[in-house]
C-alpha cells in the first residue's frame, strides 16, 4: 500500500511535495507534548487549496488517515499520526493573502505563524491579539481554539476568526462565514470548526479580526508572600473592572527557574505579571487602582516597565517559562495541566494544585492566565520511568477532576487531542453523543485525524 500510496500522491501533486525521508517522517511523528510519537507513512506538502482537495478526495476513497501539521507546537498530541497515513504539512501555505486595514481584517493561509503576521501588520498600525507564547501557525491555533496571555482582554481564537475556507473529507471546499462583523444567517459553522482539531475538515484560509496598536502600553510585576495573595489580587482586579490586557500568575518555583535560565534577578516569590493598554492618562489611573488592590493583599513589590525593551524582557521571561524548566532538567519531559475554572473557584483550585505538588514531591510549578481562570501545573517527569509517569498522570487527573466538579473545563486552551479524551464524557455528558453524530456526518470513514477529541 505504501508504494502505491506514494506513487499516486506524487501523480496527484508532484514528487517534490511527497516525502518518505526518514528524518522528515520523524519530525512529523511528535509534537511538544509528553505523548508517545508515531510515524506517518508519508508527509505531503500542499501549496494551495486545490492540492488539499485532491489529497483529501484520494484519502477518502482509499480510507487513508490524514493529520494536519503546522509547526508541531501542540501540547496534547493533536498532530501525532497514531494510525499512520498522511501528515499534511502546511509550511508551504504560509502567505498573507490580504490585509484589509480599513475593515481591521486579514486573510491568511494556515501556515502563517503568529509572529510572521504581526511583523507585517505593524506596518499598518495593527496587530493580531492571540498570543499563546509559541510561534504557532494560525491554522493550528484555530484548530485548537488557542488563547494565551492576552485573552483576558481580547478574547480567545474563536472570537477572532471571522471566516474559514475548509476542505471537507470528500474534497468539497466551503466557506463558513464572511467579512461582516456579525450575521444572523444560518448555523455558526465557523464556531463549529474552530477547536475541531482537524477532525471535521482541513483549513486552507482564515479571515481574522485585527486590533489597532494601542497608543500606550505599560507592564508591571507585583510580588507577594503567598500564591493565594497573588490569586486574590487577580480576582480583585477583574472584579473591579480594570481593563487589564494581560494578567499572568507565576509561582515562586517558576521565578527561581527563570532567574537561573535567563539570568534575571526577580524576587523569588509568587508574582503577577500585568500589562495595560490604552492612553497615557487612562493607564495611570488603571495602574494606580491595580496597585491599591495589590497592596491590600500584602504586595511586597510593584515594579513598572514602560520602556519597550523592559516590557519585552518581562514577557519573554513569562513566555520562556516552559523552556526554563526543560533546560534546567535535561532528559526529562514536561506534562502540563490545562484547566480553566470560574473566577470564584480560582483560589481554591490553585491551592488544591499546590497541595498535589507538595504531597507528591514532584518537580513542578504553577503558572497561568489567571485573569480568565486558566492555569497550568508544570510537571517535569522521567518518561522512561513508568511509576513517575503514572504519578504525574494521577496529579493531572486530580486537578482536572477538581476543575470539572466546580463547573470548569479539562482544557482552557491546549485542546483535547489524545490527552484529555478520557474527560470528555464527564465534561459534556449526553452532548458527547451529538458531537459523535456530527463527526460521523462530516467524516463517515473516520480518516480526519482519527482517535482525537472523541472517545471511541
Amino acid at each position: 500500500m505504501n508504494e502505491r500510496m506514494i506513487k499516486e500522491l506524487q501523480e496527484l501533486l508532484s514528487p517534490e511535495q511527497v516525502s518518505v525521508n526518514s528524518t522528515v517522517l520523524e519530525q512529523h511523528a511528535k509534537d511538544e507534548s509528553h505523548h508517545p510519537s508515531h510515524l506517518p507513512d508519508v508527509v505531503v506538502f500542499p501549496t494551495c487549496t486545490e492540492d488539499v482537495s485532491r489529497v483529501l478526495t484520494w484519502a477518502n476513497e482509499n480510507r487513508v488517515p490524514v493529520v494536519p501539521f503546522g509547526v508541531g507546537s501542540g501540547l496534547e498530541g493533536q498532530a501525532i499520526p497514531y494510525q499512520g497515513g498522511i501528515s499534511l504539512d502546511f509550511q508551504q501555505m504560509n502567505h498573507i493573502l490580504e490585509i484589509r486595514a480599513e475593515d481591521m481584517l486579514v486573510r491568511v493561509q494556515p501556515g502563517v505563524t503568529r509572529m510572521q503576521l504581526n511583523r507585517e501588520l505593524k506596518k499598518h498600525g495593527l496587530f493580531f491579539s492571540v498570543d499563546p507564547g509559541a510561534d504557532a501557525t494560525l491554522g493550528g491555533m484555530a484548530a485548537t481554539n488557542a488563547s494565551g496571555t492576552t485573552s483576558v482582554r481580547y478574547g480567545i481564537m474563536r472570537d477572532q476568526v471571522r471566516d474559514l475556507e475548509v476542505v471537507l473529507v470528500d474534497g468539497r471546499v466551503i466557506r463558513t462565514g464572511g467579512k461582516s462583523a456579525k450575521s444572523s444567517s444560518g448555523y455558526h459553522l465557523t464556531g463549529l470548526f474552530v477547536g475541531s482539531e482537524g477532525t471535521l475538515g482541513v483549513f486552507t484560509e482564515l479571515t481574522l479580526r485585527l486590533y489597532g496598536i494601542p497608543e500606550a502600553t505599560m507592564s508591571a510585576r507585583a510580588s507577594f508572600p503567598a500564591i493565594s495573595d497573588a490569586v486574590n489580587t487577580a480576582y480583585a482586579i477583574m472584579a473591579a473592572g480594570i481593563p487589564v490586557a494581560r494578567l499572568e500568575l507565576v509561582d515562586a518555583r517558576s521565578i527561581r527557574q527563570v532567574n537561573t535560565y535567563k539570568g534575571t534577578t526577580y524576587p523569588e516569590s509568587a508574582t503577577l505579571f500585568l500589562e495595560f493598554h490604552g492612553n497615557e492618562a487612562g493607564l495611570k489611573q488603571d495602574i494606580a487602582f491595580a496597585r491599591e488592590l495589590a497592596d491590600e493583599q500584602q504586595c511586597t513589590a510593584f515594579v513598572f516597565e514602560s520602556e519597550s525593551l523592559g516590557q519585552a524582557a518581562l514577557w519573554e521571561a513569562r513566555h520562556h517559562m516552559a523552556y526554563a524548566f526543560m533546560h534546567g532538567y535535561p532528559g526529562r519531559g514536561m506534562l502540563t495541566t490545562d484547566v480553566c475554572v470560574p473566577l470564584s473557584e480560582l483560589t481554591g483550585a490553585i491551592a488544591f494544585a499546590e497541595e498535589q505538588l507538595a504531597s507528591t514531591g514532584m518537580i513542578g510549578a504553577i503558572v497561568g492566565h489567571v485573569g480568565d481562570g486558566n492555569f497550568h501545573t508544570l510537571l517535569m517527569i522521567d518518561k522512561t520511568n513508568p511509576q513517575e509517569v503514572e504519578q504525574a498522570e494521577k496529579v493531572n487527573d486530580y486537578i482536572v477532576n477538581y476543575a470539572l466538579e466546580r463547573g470548569g473545563t479539562c482544557t482552557g486552551e491546549h485542546g483535547v487531542g489524545i490527552g484529555k479524551i478520557k474527560y470528555q464524557e464527564k465534561e459534556h455528558g449526553t452532548a458527547l453523543d451529538v458531537m459523535r453524530s456530527m463527526k460521523e456526518m462530516f467524516d463517515p470513514q473516520n480518516i480526519l485525524n482519527p482517535g482525537k477529541i472523541l472517545p471511541l
